[in-house]
């Protein structure tokens, strides 16, 4: 976006009603594809010869005088002088010198990055809707003495909520009857579903995995958690598109310079054959592919590998990532609980404890569950049938089995059944629940046979890929969880993150991204879950876990890691530097040392239009050589990485 919110098409800003924006959109797409076509067109061999004229003449005088009168008219309300007149100037170079298919592109090339610009820009807006749809369209409130199903608009403040098994909580409150296992993930990134009981709060968007509950509303709508994220989404679009584009900062003050300098060389030597070579040696063709193409070939680069970057603008910003903040769940780990530790405490066989186990949990619903029952049977471990099945929130679970009273549960197990923990079993809960993970212990009649420990497991390649971002520059690597400390700082020290923040509330991520924005480094974020989304639209760079991730997780950000492989980040850091240094090389070496040096000699007569025009086309070639390179970056990057 030009400065001032303005684009290249048109003097207004990008906010418009729904059907007007899909009005314009839809003219934005037909004008540069048809322009594409007269370009297309006018390449065929021998049409000058059929039609009696050059047919790349149409496509440049639609395209370029669309820009010219648009960089009027912004030129006009935002009293500056922006990329666009440099466009006009290439333009009437190009038809100085007859060179109309150039000028054509140059048109296209301008009009279609708009049209880009807008799609990008779209895809943010989505964001917002796919954070309203967490929200339950109805829900079960209790009026006049009956449940009443109800509009969520509808529900008040005190309202008494009944939510089902595999329901959307509708409000924020508190639960006044029964016991649930909700999922949180969609708020606060917690991996591990959390058991509910009387007296503890409830968010609107999280899930009712497991156990009927009543809730007494306490906000609704806006005022929710979740209506609080949708609106810092809002103001997260507001803060975005703020950098100006390098061919327009330059603009200004090269094209005052280039009219002087033709001045200068006018009242100096009264030749206008000299002040023409001139203008069409200083024709910004070479700058107006500097940054364009070096792009065009970075994104390509980076889609081969897997990897979608939005734009221009997020490479240019990447390249000075200072600092980049990961979320824990489903980017440094695979947010998927899984037996980890497995210790028996007793002289029976394994195998044996481990079916009692897989007896006990085979008819639970719990998450955990799920995962003593996956690892039981990659053990080989066969179930049977309980006589018996009780689920105790916030314990564990109870089976009886052959006449065995069998229990697997937390450390709480032991205080509700009066049992005295040997010390080998003590040691396995304390040493587990030190480094974050959820301890379990399998009792047979009050006897403890054994431990499990279950955890989120980090993702494979984690570790390489933080240290890989170390080497490449990034300064500060910084984790942002919802999930408590302990865990945190476990998988920190795993992967080697150095700065850990827990138990943040997505209000929180954002404190410290600006914090760290305050002392000047520009930072990344990445994350696959609802509650990063504003994170990933506050920061400088938003990243996605794709495959893993949530859709809003992917509008909202930058750059999308199709394939969840973070060894992809590191590339994409060292891509988007590598191409600030080219755009860098491109500008201030063929467009801007090639014109100082071609505005020299053509104002000293030694070049005429013609030989002008093939040195700024030379140097239009050889920006497009040197972007080129980067197609072929990273090419001896190995498959896993």
């Amino acid at each position: 976006m030009h400065e001032g919110g303005h684009g290249i098409l048109d003097g207004h800003t990008h906010d418009q009603a729904p059907s007007e924006g899909r009005s314009n959109r839809w003219r934005k797409f037909v004008f540069p594809f048809s322009l594409l076509v007269l370009i297309g067109l006018g390449c065929i061999p021998g049409q000058k010869e059929w039609l009696g004229f050059d047919l790349a003449i149409i496509p440049m005088l639609i395209g370029g005088g669309f820009i010219t009168y648009s960089t009027i008219l912004v030129t006009i309300e935002t009293r500056r002088v922006t990329a666009g007149l440099l466009v006009v100037i290439a333009l009437a170079g190009s038809v100085y010198i007859e060179e109309y298919l150039a000028g054509a592109i140059v048109a296209f090339m301008m009009i279609g990055g708009e049209f880009l610009e807008e799609l990008t820009l779209e895809k943010t807006r989505n964001a917002v809707r796919r954070l309203i749809a967490l929200a339950p369209n109805e829900a079960r409130v209790f009026r006049d003495g009956e449940w009443t199903q109800l509009p969520s608009d509808q529900v008040l403040v005190a309202d008494r909520i009944l939510i089902k098994p595999g329901e959307r909580i509708p409000v924020d409150g508190k639960i006044v009857s029964g016991n649930a296992t909700i999922n949180e993930a969609t708020l606060t990134g917690e991996s591990m579903p959390v058991d509910k009981i009387v007296g503890d709060a409830v968010f609107t968007g999280t899930i009712n995995e497991m156990g009927a509950i009543e809730v007494v509303a306490q906000k609704v709508g806006d005022d929710t958690a979740l209506g609080r994220i949708i609106q810092v989404v809002y103001d997260a679009q507001e803060k975005k598109g703020e950098t100006q584009r390098i061919a327009d900062r330059f603009a200004q003050y090269f094209t005052p310079l280039i009219l002087l300098i033709g001045a200068g060389v006018w009242f100096g030597t009264h030749e206008l054959i000299r002040v023409m070579s001139v203008f069409v040696i200083a024709c910004p063709c070479a700058l107006i592919l500097a940054t364009p193409t070096a792009v065009i070939a970075a994104v390509g680069n980076a889609a081969k590998r897997g990897v979608l970057i939005k734009g221009g603008a997020v490479l240019e910003t990447a390249g000075r990532m200072g600092a980049i903040c990961f979320d824990k769940t489903g980017t440094l780990t695979y947010g998927v609980p899984k037996v980890v530790a497995f210790e028996t405490f007793a002289l029976e066989p394994e195998a044996d404890i481990l079916k009692l186990a897989l007896v006990a949990e085979s008819r639970s619903e719990h998450p955990i569950a799920k995962a003593v029952v996956d690892y039981a049977t990659e053990c080989g471990v066969k179930s049977d049938a309980s006589q018996s099945f009780e689920q105790v929130f916030g314990v564990g679970v109870k089976a009886t089995y052959k006449g065995d009273e069998i229990w697997v549960g937390n450390w709480r197990t032991l205080e509700q059944q009066g049992i005295i923990s040997n010390p080998l079993a003590a040691k396995f809960l304390s040493q587990q629940e030190a480094q974050g993970q959820t301890a379990l212990l399998i009792i047979r009649n009050g006897e403890v046979l054994a431990g499990l420990s279950v955890a989120d497991t980090v993702r494979e390649g984690a570790q390489e890929a933080i240290s890989k971002l170390h080497q490449v520059g990034v300064k500060r690597l910084a984790m942002l969880t919802g999930d408590n400390a302990e865990t945190a700082q476990a998988v920190a020290a795993r992967v080697g993150v150095d700065h850990v923040y827990s138990q943040l509330l997505p209000e929180e991520k954002l404190e410290r991204i600006k914090a760290m924005k305050e002392e000047g480094l520009t930072v990344g974020m990445i994350g696959d879950g609802v509650n990063d989304a504003p994170a990933l639209m506050l920061a400088d760079v938003g990243i996605a876990m794709g495959a893993a991730g949530t859709d809003v997780a992917i509008e909202s950000a930058d750059i999308v890691l199709m394939g969840d492989n973070l060894h992809l980040l590191t590339h994409v850091v060292a891509l988007s530097r590598r191409t600030l240094r080219i755009i860098r090389q491109n500008i201030w070496g063929f467009a801007v040392g090639v014109n100082i040096v071609g505005i020299t000699l053509a104002g000293s007569g030694f070049l005429s239009p013609i030989a002008a025009a093939v040195v700024h086309n030379i140097s239009s070639a050889f920006v497009v050589l040197n972007s080129a390179r980067l197609l072929t970056f990273g090419k001896n990057l190995e498959s896993s990485t």
